[in-house]
């Protein structure tokens, strides 16, 4: 590869590089669960945080959308929330007599969807729409959803009492899917000795907007991949749609997504151009979640056999 290309914007890349060291500051531990979090949102994907209770899923979310001056709506989702409390609903008013529409919590910069799995999946469906266009439709008449929009939903993967698995289809939809863990002995300390999280949450500044974010997405997609991490990029969605322990491979938006999120993590390190490195780095957050498999091994083994049988050329 030729040397660094440097990045345009300067001071776009500044205040994004500070609004990363603010939501560090406050999950403490996690720069790489961090960076993750960022290139989601800079690719334009959506986010899915699944962990045990209390490990700051929640408080990562809150970060994200005080750093970026994003409105912030949260849903809990339940067993009889209906979709209609999550996208909105026409209601007739009687001065007019007409229906007018009155919006959900979907219309959102950033939407928290909490504990996703505890939806009926009729009601995890009124997301598909609004996720993959960036619209949702009601009463035959389509409403656009704000821009920037960004889906952060959580889930716990071990209490699955109540819960109803995402399906294939929405799993598709969220770019990434990111594992918190606990933290550290030093950085547990920190937090037990430190500020409580809630307060430094109050105490975040926005360091980019809308309009911030809006060139954030424009930039990414100036970052240059090369014929050949094209070629690299292909034999794995290849190999995993091959490959005899998988039953359902990568789709065409996944590799779509890769493209878009190894764009957004070579920006992140001050880089203009993608490396195979960078894939590497992101195939299995992306991937994993994706894979079906044919003989019962997890999503994430099989992400990291197909990193170790694809090699680049």
């Amino acid at each position: 590869m030729s040397a660094i290309t440097p990045l345009r914007d300067e001071n776009l890349q500044q205040q994004l590089h500070a609004a990363i060291t603010q939501v560090n500051k406050v999950l403490l531990g996690k720069a790489r669960q961090v960076k993750l979090a960022f290139t989601c949102l800079i690719a334009g994907g959506h986010l899915l945080l699944e962990d045990v209770p209390g490990v700051g899923k929640t408080t990562l979310a809150h970060a994200l959308a005080a750093s970026f001056a994003l409105d912030f709506q949260r849903v809990q989702f339940t067993s009889d929330l209906l979709p209609s409390d999550i996208i909105g609903v026409s209601m007739y008013e009687r001065e007019t007599g007409q229906f007018r529409f009155h919006p959900g919590p979907v219309f959102a910069g950033l939407l928290l969807a909490d504990e996703i799995n505890r939806a009926t999946p009729k009601t995890q469906s009124a997301l598909l729409e609004a996720m993959a266009e960036r619209q949702v439709t009601v009463d035959g008449q389509t409403h656009a959803l704000p821009e920037p929009f960004f889906v952060v939903a959580t889930q716990n993967p071990l209490d699955l009492a109540g819960t109803f698995p995402l399906p294939d289809s929405q799993l598709d939809r969220f770019m990434l899917r990111v594992s918190l863990d606990y933290p550290d002995a030093s950085a547990e300390r920190e937090l037990l000795t430190g500020i409580d999280r809630r307060d430094l949450l109050t105490r975040l500044t926005p360091q980019l907007d809308a309009a911030g974010l809006g060139a954030l997405y424009r930039q990414v997609q100036t970052i240059t991949a090369s014929p050949a991490l094209i070629d690299y990029l292909q034999a794995l969605l290849t190999a995993s749609r091959r490959h005899p322990d998988i039953r359902v491979g990568l789709s065409p938006r996944a590799g779509l997504s890769l493209l878009a999120a190894a764009r957004a993590w070579a920006m992140l390190s001050d880089r203009g151009h993608v490396l195979p490195e960078d894939i590497q780095a992101l195939f299995v957050p992306l991937a994993a979640h994706r894979l079906v498999a044919a003989r019962g091994a997890s999503g994430e083994a099989l992400a990291r056999t197909l990193l170790s049988e694809v090699a680049v050329d």
